[in-house]
């Protein structure tokens, strides 16, 4: 049994299942399109229920198996903001019993104690020169910020994008950019070191300065180091959190002298888990290709360690 005055760590789990009969729908833009407007939005409609049900599923599997949080797929409503096939809400048939199953996730979130976020994809670039990828990265961010309303996730998780050749000047420009979210979206939005482009060192001065959280990727720093240790940069991570900190671990497919170490193994090797982040309450969101199996060994491990 856990000590009385031991800080909280939450396990999260991202998305997918590899075991469980749980599945979120998907669909293409291509097939969409072969369908008339009424036949494409009854589709996505049928969609979007289905997806709410997967979604009051994989809380209910999280809150009997101990895993704290749950990472929300971005396509969680197909093809939202495509310019050709995307849809209002409004436009769904059936649009307002959609929103009352989401909202029950809601509320069963909310009662089990579980952490919600959204991880919106590569392409969700705050920083890029090309106005269309921009306007793109927006529109995403709007509709996951919806979503996220009716749930009550609180995190909107990005990374900070590219360099284009001069990283001062990029960061720049997502500093401007950051400052012009709409309050939905700015009120959720945090921001993640990565394995190529930005280092804590790099994101941490943004962040401070806008206010934006910091989620420290620790696998992700230790393929891109930048002069701070793993404690340096999880006590200045930690500081750009008002609510409780949400980081991300992984461990590499081939282990860390391996050729490629920022590839993800399907399971966590608890030597990766930094003690560092022991000492207070967290979540962890688990980034592994074993999904819930992944997360159910680490618990196990952590459970034998103490």
């Amino acid at each position: 049994m856990k000590p009385a005055n031991r800080p909280r760590l939450r396990l999260g789990l991202c998305c997918q299942f590899v075991r469980e009969p749980i599945k979120f729908r998907t669909t293409t833009v291509t097939a969409m399109l072969r369908l008339s407007r009424r036949e494409r939005l009854a589709r996505l409609a049928e969609l979007g229920r289905a997806n709410a049900d997967a979604l009051y599923a994989a809380l209910t599997y999280c809150a009997k198996s101990g895993i704290g949080a749950f990472r929300i797929n971005s396509q969680i409503l197909p093809v939202k903001t495509h310019p050709e096939a995307g849809y209002a809400i409004a436009d769904l048939p059936g649009a307002e019993a959609i929103v009352a199953r989401f909202r029950e996730c809601g509320a069963l979130a909310r009662e089990q104690g579980l952490r919600l976020s959204f991880h919106p994809d590569q392409f969700v670039v705050l920083n890029s020169p090309n106005p269309q990828t921009l306007a793109h990265a927006w529109a995403e961010l709007d509709y996951q910020a919806e979503v996220a309303e009716w749930v009550g996730a609180d995190t909107l998780n990005i990374h900070g994008g590219g360099a284009y050749g001069d990283k001062v000047a990029a960061l720049a420009v997502l500093r401007r950019n950051l400052a012009r979210l709409p309050d939905r979206v700015r009120s959720r939005l945090t921001l993640e070191n990565d394995d190529k482009v930005y280092a804590p060192a790099d994101l941490l001065p943004v962040c401070a300065d806008l206010g934006v959280p910091l989620v420290y990727d620790v696998h992700h720093h230790r393929c891109l180091p930048d002069g701070l240790t793993v404690a340096a940069a999880t006590e200045r991570a930690r500081a750009t959190w008002r609510t409780e900190p949400l980081f991300h671990l992984s461990s590499p497919l081939e282990g860390w002298s391996g050729p490629k170490p920022e590839r993800h193994h399907d399971y966590i090797d608890p030597k990766d888990f930094p003690k560092e982040w022991r000492n207070f309450a967290l979540t962890v969101e688990v980034e592994a290709k074993a999904k819930e199996l992944a997360v159910e060994r680490l618990l196990s491990d952590f459970s034998r360690r103490t």
